[in-house]
């Protein structure tokens, strides 16, 4: 998949002017609130093909479910995030199978079943934005990190890998302001956009995920 962040990100240079979501508190950033049966904020970016994204009933509550037959693309929702006040960003998703295979590391192998993303504009320097994706990799080491085979401004995580949890919901948790240094250098920026991404267009084969809530909290 072509940098989706990026391609993203550059829609978001100029975003500037938005006020911070967490102004004022530390409380829970509720990015998607999925379970309430809303995708208010979300907007889709097509790449090539469109996954089908729609909400669906589950044993605890509405989740988002992503479909992509040889297919990339997205929902984004631009929002500033304070990373000082609600550094973690939560989540739960669930894969129906990985795609396994593929050099992840290559243009050729850059499909995942599910991707979190989390973008940091540049502002009106749009060639400084960054971002870090969370995938479900198919056998990348877990934990480990890479460069997207697209672009070197973005950086990819395992959050999972492999065959363990599919068909299982996993709960994740990530602390955003030490993957930044970590993994980009330097002091984490606030967060610009969250995009979620379900593709397969590299491959041309198949994946199905769903997702569950999305929101960023004062601790892991």
């Amino acid at each position: 998949m072509r940098a989706p962040s990026l391609a993203l990100a550059g829609g978001l240079a100029v975003c500037a002017g938005l006020s911070p979501v967490s102004a004022g508190t530390h409380q829970d950033v509720v990015v998607g609130d999925f379970a309430a049966g809303s995708l208010s904020g979300w907007h889709e970016k097509v790449f090539k093909g469109k996954t089908r994204y729609e909400l669906v009933p589950s044993d605890t509550g509405m989740v988002l479910r992503a479909d992509s037959q040889a297919s990339a693309s997205g929902l984004f929702r631009e929002m500033k995030v304070d990373l000082d006040k609600t550094p973690c960003l939560t989540w739960s998703w669930k894969v129906d199978g990985i795609l396994d295979g593929l050099d992840e590391t290559t243009k050729a192998g850059d499909d995942y079943p599910a991707r979190v993303y989390v973008v940091f504009s540049g502002g009106l320097a749009f060639w400084n934005t960054r971002a870090i994706n969370y995938v479900w990799s198919a056998g990348r080491p877990l934990g480990s990190s890479w460069p997207n085979a697209y672009t070197s401004q973005s950086v990819n995580v395992a959050a999972q890998s492999g065959p363990k949890n599919v068909g299982q919901w996993v709960s994740q948790s990530r602390n955003i302001r030490d993957d930044y240094e970590t993994l980009i250098g330097g002091q984490a920026p606030q967060v610009d956009a969250i995009a979620i991404m379900s593709d397969s267009d590299d491959s041309g084969r198949s994946a199905k995920a769903y997702y569950g809530n999305v929101r960023f909290t004062p601790s892991c």
